[in-house]
């Protein structure tokens, strides 16, 4: 088996996208069909194996009774299957050129975590704010407790165990890009202090291109920072709220995306389908939407500095007000939420605060209405509260979905990073 940190540093080091789907299948046969597929594009790709809902939350045995009854599962059962069968479905698929990630969800990944080194893998993501408030309704506490055992059980593998935070892409959408940094780099940090010398930091591509230019370079900067005893990239994954249902739109939307991981200095990004909004993708899919992104990833021809409106400023303090609760990152991530300084816009987990709100204003950026407990409050530049009404929330929950079908269709030229 390969390390999946060292072949993104290689590519990164030949000034080379790494693209990765998100893709995952019930059968082993069909699950090596898939990545063989993406192994054979043209490029720098990596594999993913996405797990399903059952073993996302441990319900092994409905996993297992689903494969007994020919039921349809929406992912990989890597548990039921077992390090063995998933170690022979690997053979001859897994190769230095070609690493393996493992993507599941669970706000108690243990076991998950358990059997994918035991099958040879090495790399798998997420952390315990990021896989507990928007998937499930386990308690902030249980979740710091499991993953700070998985991390120590992963950093004691040795030192290429790699794991990806998902805090940039809370939600998938309506969360202003300064709570988005912050929270990956929070969660790289817990990371590092359980035993993690490998480790990347996600942020998930909004609605204005020119704010997520500025996140991502607030992102690194931070990473860069606080980060210097490890190995860390930064992976952007193409938008993931409600996503264009025309080919045109899709496929847009996804080379704008490319476009913003190369400009940004991104080392990986996480690809999304034509198909998204309708169905989980084929593996003819999944390759088409590789193929176009490995198209898309050019050197810009122009050269675009970041702006500065803010975002490193808010999302370095909320950092510097977390680590200063508790030396215990774990137990500072708990007390942090129980007062309301960090506090996710539109999550109804019951650890969450739920004080704040965005919106998005006249250019598509997303800004606070209201910050709630967070310490950013000589900081943020805030939306009256006018802004936020029952009809702006779904158009904003339809912002992109509706630019790239309908406005960018009847027009040729497609929106730059300066919009």
């Amino acid at each position: 088996m390969t390390s999946f940190s060292a072949f993104v540093a290689d590519a990164a080091a030949e000034g080379r996208l790494v693209v990765q789907p998100r893709m995952g299948f019930a059968e082993p046969a069909r699950m090596r069909e898939g990545l063989l597929a993406v192994r054979a594009v043209p490029g720098r790709t990596a594999g993913t194996i996405t797990l399903d809902s059952y073993t996302r939350v441990g319900a092994h045995d409905a996993a297992r009774r689903a494969l007994r009854d020919g039921a349809p599962l929406n992912g990989f059962p890597l548990v039921v299957h077992g390090p063995d069968v998933t170690r022979r479905m690997l053979d001859g698929v897994v190769s230095p050129d070609f690493p393996v990630q493992v993507r599941h969800g669970s706000p108690a990944p243990y076991d998950i975590v358990r059997t994918l080194l035991d099958a040879g893998l090495d790399a798998t993501e997420g952390g315990p704010v990021s896989y507990c408030l928007p998937y499930s309704r386990t308690p902030l506490r249980d979740s710091v407790r499991e993953w700070r055992r998985t991390c120590e059980l992963m950093g004691g593998h040795g030192p290429d165990a790699h794991l990806e935070t998902f805090g940039g892409c809370m939600l998938g959408q309506l969360c202003p890009p300064s709570l988005l940094v912050a929270l990956s780099v929070l969660e790289a940090l817990f990371f590092r202090a359980h035993g993690l010398r490998s480790v990347s930091l996600s942020y998930a591509q909004q609605t204005n291109a020119a704010q997520d230019l500025e996140a991502i370079a607030a992102l690194r900067t931070l990473a860069g920072e606080l980060l210097p005893d490890v190995r860390w990239h930064v992976v952007l994954y193409t938008y993931m709220g409600v996503y264009p249902r025309s080919t045109t739109g899709a496929t847009t939307l996804l080379r704008d995306s490319v476009e913003l991981a190369v400009r940004s200095g991104a080392e990986r990004v996480i690809v999304k389908t034509e198909v998204e909004a309708q169905r989980i993708p084929t593996p003819a899919e999944n390759v088409a939407a590789l193929r176009h992104a490995l198209d898309a990833a050019r050197p810009p021809t122009d050269e675009l500095r970041p702006a500065t409106t803010g975002v490193l400023a808010e999302a370095r303090a909320l950092v510097e007000a977390v680590l200063d609760l508790d030396d215990d990152l774990g137990r500072a991530l708990e007390l942090a939420f129980q007062r309301g300084w960090l506090d996710v816009p539109y999550c109804l987990h019951p650890d969450n605060a739920g004080r704040t709100r965005a919106a998005l204003d006249e250019q598509g950026r997303l800004r606070w209405v209201s910050i709630g407990s967070m310490p950013i409050g000589g900081l943020a530049r805030t939306l009256p509260p006018e802004a936020l009404t029952a009809r702006s929330l779904l158009a904003m929950l339809t912002h992109v979905e509706h630019r790239y079908d309908n406005v960018l269709a009847r027009t040729p030229a497609r929106p730059h990073l300066t919009d």
